[in-house]
């Protein structure tokens, strides 16, 4: 463990603790306590970065939504075809990998989540999210899949985490199975 990187790396060190955490026995059980405990550092070296377990809570899901706001401004700016959405998919793909812990984290803490906004401006970015995959003008069947696509990798993440297997060939039979549907949408002669 001692390797690990020490450019300003406690305050990762403290996120990573606090969902380690929050998901063994519960957001509201744990303390700021057992968590400096669990790092072995003091509560005051773990207050100097955050004051709250709120605090943790909301900078793990600014660091979740930091690349979503740059994939949504990413897709904003690009033609609105395939070539885009399949990279879009892509590219949240390997964010969502990263995120992993967190997103199990918001799985089984939905009240939690709802009490502090984050739910909120979470749903806020997948709609931003919808606009760039799908199109408002092409059959209801189609717009299906590609909203479809989106929830396929979030589902992905927990029905397969369990499953036996290569995480990172998980990842790619999920994304796979995403740019499918997006791909089958556009591949509808659409009636213009």
């Amino acid at each position: 463990m001692g390797s690990r990187q020490r450019r300003g790396d406690t305050r990762q060190r403290i996120q990573d603790v606090a969902v380690e955490l929050f998901a063994e026995q519960g957001y509201e059980k744990t303390s700021l306590r057992e968590i400096a405990e669990r790092l072995d550092v003091t509560k005051a070296a773990l207050y100097y970065h955050f004051k709250t377990k709120e605090d943790i809570l909301i900078s793990l899901f600014d660091d979740l939504t930091r690349p979503m706001d740059e994939l949504i401004e990413w897709g904003r700016g690009q033609p609105h075809i395939l070539d885009t959405k399949q990279e879009l998919l892509r590219r949240y793909s390997l964010a969502l990998t990263q995120a992993a812990p967190l997103f199990r984290f918001m799985q089984e803490n939905q009240a939690t989540i709802r009490e502090l906004s984050i739910g909120e401006s979470f749903k806020d970015r997948m709609l931003k999210m919808l606009e760039i995959i799908k199109d408002p003008d092409a059959p209801l069947a189609d717009q299906v899949r590609c909203v479809s696509a989106l929830f396929t990798m979030h589902a992905g993440m927990f029905a397969l985490k369990d499953m036996e297997g290569d995480p990172e060939d998980k990842r790619k039979a999920v994304l796979e199975v995403a740019i499918e549907l997006v791909t089958q949408a556009h591949s509808d002669p659409h009636t213009a």
